[in-house]
């Protein structure tokens, strides 16, 4: 009972032990004993919250924020001593945000079926196949839609029937649940005649709930995990526990108004007591102290004051803050789903919020992290090249293409080798003159090609497409298909091409069943035993193979990164090889190696028994099977390496110069080797040509990396003009990181751009967060598309998964998804802008519309004898925040744009106005809140002076009371800040006309109801009459409008004068957007569809240059001489002088200066703008 309670709060008590024992169809053992295990129910709930935890669990995170804990504190007071306000003045606030706030919380996860799922996570025993596999989709998972083979072990695998499985006796044991989808370990025990047999089981055994089953009608398996144990379950990930650099200036502020507000508390007790020093005020003969009062202690007393004037002030709190941009960070998320420019029509994608709480972090981004493959890059790998045996091949057509001379050709020119497709004998091989050679030397340069793309063929996971697997089942194999009939599936994009380029070229792997492997060499059919597949990790970063050929030889095949393939080898063309990879890699190629070794009877037996004690191990099994792995990859004899290319994606290079632009740094991390991660820099523009790049590679010691940097620090110092990017590789990154984080951090801040290359999971991780916690504390943006990539994306301050080709794990641990890298401009340049402007003037106008709030009632006390009189009835106290003045701003904060998005897209620059959190500075904050207060004083002050020394001001005679007085500031108030929100929007909808002008009008209709009637059920009501006789006076309204208009006046002055003489680059983007008759030049942030920035900024040179006359041009904001050439053009400008001149030399020169926008100047003819971005 005890246990199910504290799962049903949340609190599930941790295993006790590591594994546990399954008994297969609960036969127990008769003999012997025996630990009954108890297991939860198969029910998941997916919910934050459950119905007995949903209350404490909510209520405990909802005041664990400093505002609702603070007025928690304010209604207890209220409660138990006696206040001028009434406690629902405080408790129904608190309490519409705590339900509202709870109610947006609560949500539920669909799962949407196909076909069959599984209904836990079940170890498979077999199927209706002979060899007891069957195959499994994990879209709903991973995003995988490639099919999986699982298989059961073979005692299992034959009992196909009820009947059958009802003889089996056999005991899984297994590791206790964990979130891990890909890592499973397990044996299974089976009695049989007596006797046991141990088989391992991993996860091609496991059968995930939530995978559909395909191609197979049918499978027995056993459940291990269930409900919540499930992997599936496990991997649901609650919301991200990221704060945004707003809220964190939010709760600054709330604690320098916390100080104000025991500030004002503290004068006001004070000068009370003060003020009643004199005894005519302290004992007034209208309020005579009773005995008790005058005998009550005074220390007591002071105390009780203070937390009444503490009760009276403390609406200078916005409880209604925490609400509003609860809300706004909500309903805004829907913008970036609906957003049909963020929409990949190709894979039907649209941009998803994972968590709403990082909108306006978009806005703020100064490092973007990203991978490489899949993010830059479109992830469809085309075989391009590939060098066998030390020569060189490139793919021509469908034939294989060799480079250079060959041993025995009589010249350099390229000769042509036929595809292996056609080489049925071997006149076929010689098709080209230059390529002569002796019948020995063709004989072995066939078995060279044969045995290399067999290892292709063999050494992988692809799997055949349904339509031609379905009915080959265990019947014979459909060996009649052409290979352009196969269509391959594989988790990995490298394994589909390599597969399909071995059958161009004669080799065609048909498919597997079990233990089988089939390949077609040349139209004849072949079939390999697989003995073991020895799994591909990233530590080894290779997986190898081990099958039977038709003529019995135990082979084992290796491909992987030639940095983990070569030094494990002792023959073959290695050097020549290793070249050939870095020629590879310069092209921007992705290359591995293909190695293999033969054992002998004995060497296989004594592997295959290793194998079997590492897999069948329950504790340590992974570095079992490591040392096992290493010890069997091991004196390898070298085929060749491959070479795939990996296009990028569309724009990438554009989207990499607008965020430079933008002045946003951009890191690529990648696990490619250094020459291939330096080629893609290059392409995608991350590095440029004219780039001075620097080197952090090959490092072997704690010395020798210091030394380097020391190095390259001195490099950048030296040179000033001159860009640099820096190439870091992951082992040298881990020495730099080890000890000399300072000064790795100063060489890379003063890098343009930085390649890390190598780089495992974790250091990804690392580097982030050693920019995270850096001085300056920049907020970082992780972009990535991968499951290695999700360490990094949960890191940073804002993680992005691009929902590519290698399934979801990215997407499903971001905070955000895009399916291309390309939208990544508009979600932070549009976006991003506009939510943190948004939620920036949001936070600023709720501190402002409460210092305007309170500050009258504090100014209000010295009239009253600081006698905590209210200055406003408790029903406008309570809805002042909830009704009066909250829709206005929470349209604004939706639907603003302050500058049409366009021109955010294309102007990159404009990001840099709103970027280290700028809106909200202490000098903003401190201007709304000096705005509040003088706006205040207008309020209290002007009421006063203009009605409050004549109290007759009704026709009649009769006379304005402490309410009508009370109620006129507080029209004032409501009127003012609601047109100063009115003044802060420029984009006009028809709802905030709705709400701006409805809720002035609401509040006027609320009081002529509230005050007009008689309402039953109040026991007190003081504002009968009060609102309808105040505006039945003429100088009542003159006196609304009259601080109206100075409240709003002197801002308006302050806009006005900052505009026109102090204008920031938005205001300028604006009134260029608004007036057609000043536009700007085009220049980087203004290319074309299809068009570099580079082509834009010769085009914005020609207009200079032949548009505006120099005697034209004026307001210069540079000093120095400049001088750059387009088209052979040199354009020099001076602060005089725009002048240009033919070169002598017949090449262009590229200059590179620097890399800010820069403002030349008007011309005064023509009115254009001269501003653009020179960047080469």
């Amino acid at each position: 009972m005890w246990r199910w309670v504290r799962q049903q709060l949340g609190f599930d008590p941790p295993h006790q032990s590591d594994t546990r024992t399954i008994y297969i169809a609960n036969r127990f053992p008769q003999y012997g004993l025996y630990t009954p295990q108890k297991f939860i129910d198969n029910r998941i709930i997916s919910s934050k919250y459950t119905v007995w935890n949903f209350v404490p669990k909510n209520l405990f995170e909802q005041f664990r924020r400093v505002a609702n804990f603070y007025f928690l504190i304010i209604f207890l007071v209220q409660l138990m001593i006696d206040t001028p306000t009434s406690p629902i003045t405080s408790g129904l606030p608190l309490f519409f945000v705590i339900t509202v706030t709870a109610i947006k919380q609560v949500g539920d996860i669909v799962r949407v079926a196909k076909d069959e799922i599984f209904p836990a996570d079940l170890v498979l025993l077999s199927s209706d196949r002979l060899d007891g596999s069957c195959h499994v989709t994990t879209a709903s998972l991973d995003g995988e839609t490639n099919l999986k083979t699982h298989v059961a072990v073979p005692e299992t695998a034959v009992l196909q029937t009820v009947a059958n499985l009802d003889t089996l006796i056999a005991v899984i044991e297994c590791q206790q649940p964990e979130a891990d989808l890909y890592r499973f370990m397990g044996r299974m025990i089976i009695t049989q005649q007596m006797e046991e047999i141990v088989r391992p089981l991993g996860p091609e055994s496991l059968l995930l709930r939530g995978a559909r089953l395909k191609n197979t009608k049918e499978i027995f398996g056993v459940a291990v995990y269930t409900g919540m144990e499930t992997k599936m379950a496990l991997n649901y990930k609650s919301k991200s526990q990221k704060r945004s650099a707003v809220e964190k200036s939010m709760n600054t502020f709330l604690i320098i108004y916390l100080i104000i507000l025991i500030s004002e508390a503290i004068i006001s007790t004070i000068l009370k007591y003060t003020w009643q020093a004199e005894e005519k005020w302290d004992e007034p003969w209208y309020n005579q102290k009773t005995e008790h009062q005058r005998n009550s202690s005074k220390i007591l007393k002071f105390i009780s004051d203070f937390l009444a004037f503490l009760v009276l002030y403390n609406f200078i709190i916005p409880i209604s803050l925490y609400v509003t941009v609860e809300m706004q960070k909500f309903l805004g998320s829907f913008f970036i789903g609906w957003d049909l420019d963020l929409y990949h029509e190709e894979s039907d994608q649209k941009a998803q919020v994972n968590t709403s709480d990082l909108n306006e972090e978009l806005g703020q981004v100064e490092y973007v992290f990203t991978d490489k493959t899949g993010t830059l890059t479109e992830n469809e790998m085309q075989f391009r090249e590939c060098s066998i045996n030390g020569i060189k091949y490139q793919e021509i057509n469908g034939r294989l293409v060799s480079e250079g001379p060959t041993p025995d050709s009589s010249d350099g020119n390229l000769s042509y080798l036929s595809s292996l497709s056609h080489l049925n004998n071997l006149s076929h091989l010689a098709t080209s003159s230059s390529f002569r050679t002796s019948p020995e030397n063709e004989t072995e340069l066939i078995k060279e090609h044969d045995l290399f793309f067999k290892a292709v063929s063999l050494c992988h996971t692809v799997q055949i497409s349904s339509v031609q697997t379905d009915g080959i089942g265990d019947g014979p194999w459909q060996t009649n298909l052409a290979p352009s009939q196969l269509e391959y599936y594989a988790s990995s994009p490298d394994e589909k091409a390599l597969v399909e380029a071995a059958a161009r070229f004669g080799i065609v792997f048909i498919g597997n069943s079990g233990e089988t492997m089939e390949v077609k060499t040349l139209g004849k059919l072949e079939r390999y035993k697989l003995l073991h597949i020895l799994e591909f990790n990233s530590d080894r970063r290779r997986m190898s193979v081990i099958v039977q050929a038709p003529s019995g030889e135990k082979l084992l095949f290796v491909k992987g990164a030639e940095s983990s393939v070569l030094p494990e080898c002792i023959g073959g063309e290695i050097e020549k090889t290793r070249i050939h990879v870095d020629e590879f890699a310069l092209k921007g190629l992705r290359t591995l190696c293909m190695a293999y070794r033969e054992f002998t009877p004995k060497e296989y037996e004594e592997i295959d028994r290793h194998l079997f004690e590492a897999r069948t191990a329950l504790q340590q099994r992974e570095e079992k099977l490591a040392d096992v792995f290493q010890f069997i990859e091991k004196d390898l004899i070298l085929l060749g390496a491959t070479a795939v290319e990996d296009k990028l994606q569309d724009k990438v290079r554009e989207t990499i110069e607008a965020l430079r632009m933008a002045g946003i740094k951009v890191w690529v991390l990648t696990g490619d080797k250094h020459e291939t991660a330096v080629s893609v820099s290059l392409s995608c523009g991350h590095f440029h040509r004219t780039m001075n790049i620097l080197e952090l590679i090959n490092q072997t010691s704690d010395s020798e990396c210091a030394e380097k940097l020391r190095q390259l620090a001195r490099r950048i110092t030296e040179d000033h003009v001159i860009q640099h990017g820096l190439v870091v590789d992951g082992t040298s990154l881990s020495l730099a990181l080890r000890e000399h984080e300072k000064l790795f951090m100063e060489v890379c801040k003063n890098c343009s751009a930085v390649m890390c290359c190598r780089m495992a999971p974790l250091q990804k991780a690392k580097v982030i967060r050693l920019i995270k916690i850096s001085p300056e504390k920049p907020i970082t943006l992780a972009v990535g598309d991968g499951a290695n990539d999700v360490s990094m994306i949960q890191e940073a301050h804002v993680g992005i998964g691009i929902m590519g080709k290698e399934g979801r794990q990215a997407a499903r641990n971001s905070d955000y998804a895009i399916a291309r890298f390309k939208f990544l401009s508009k979600l932070l340049f549009v976006h991003g802008h506009f939510y943190y402007i948004r939620i920036a003037t949001l936070v600023q106008y709720f501190f402002y519309k409460n210092v305007c709030f309170i500050t009258p009632q504090f100014l209000y006390q010295f009239y009253c004898l600081f006698s905590q009189q209210t200055l406003y009835d408790s029903v406008y106290l309570t809805l002042y925040n909830i009704c009066f003045t909250s829709l206005p701003i929470l349209i604004y904060s939706l639907l603003e744009q302050h500058i049409d998005p366009h021109v955010l897209q294309n102007k990159p620059a404009l990001y840099r106005d709103i970027s280290k959190n700028r809106q909200l500075s202490m000098k903003t904050f401190l201007y709304w809140t000096i705005l509040g207060f003088s706006h205040a004083f207008i309020f209290f002050f002007g009421s006063y002076f203009l009605i409050g020394k004549d109290t007759s001001l009704l026709g009649n005679g009769q006379m304005f009371g402490n309410w009508t007085f009370g109620t006129l500031v507080f029209t004032v108030m409501v009127i003012t800040v609601t047109a100063k929100m009115a003044l802060e929007t420029h984009f006009w909808t028809w709802i905030n006309h709705l709400v701006t002008w409805g809720s002035i009008l609401f509040y006027f209709v609320f009081s002529l109801f509230y005050g007009g009637i008689l309402w039953p059920f109040l026991s007190s009501q003081n504002m009968y009459f009060v609102f309808i006789q105040l505006l039945s006076s003429g100088s009542a309204w003159f006196a609304i409008i009259l601080m109206v208009v100075t409240c709003l006046f002197l801002d308006i002055v302050k806009k006005v004068f900052d505009r026109q003489f102090h204008p920031t680059n938005i205001e300028k983007a604006q009134l260029t957007e608004t007036n057609s008759s000043i536009k700007c030049l085009d220049s980087m942030c203004c290319f074309s569809e299809g068009e570099t920035a580079c082509a834009s900024v010769g085009r914005m040179l020609e207009r200079v240059i032949g548009r505006c006359s120099p005697s034209h041009v004026s307001r210069f904001s540079f000093v120095v001489t400049m001088r750059f050439t387009y088209n052979k053009t040199v354009l020099e400008v001076d602060n005089n002088l725009i002048r240009k001149h033919k070169l002598n030399d017949s090449r262009p020169r590229e200059y590179i200066k620097t890399q800010h926008l820069i403002y030349l100047g008007e011309c005064s003819k023509c009115t254009s703008r001269l501003c653009f971005w020179f960047c080469i």
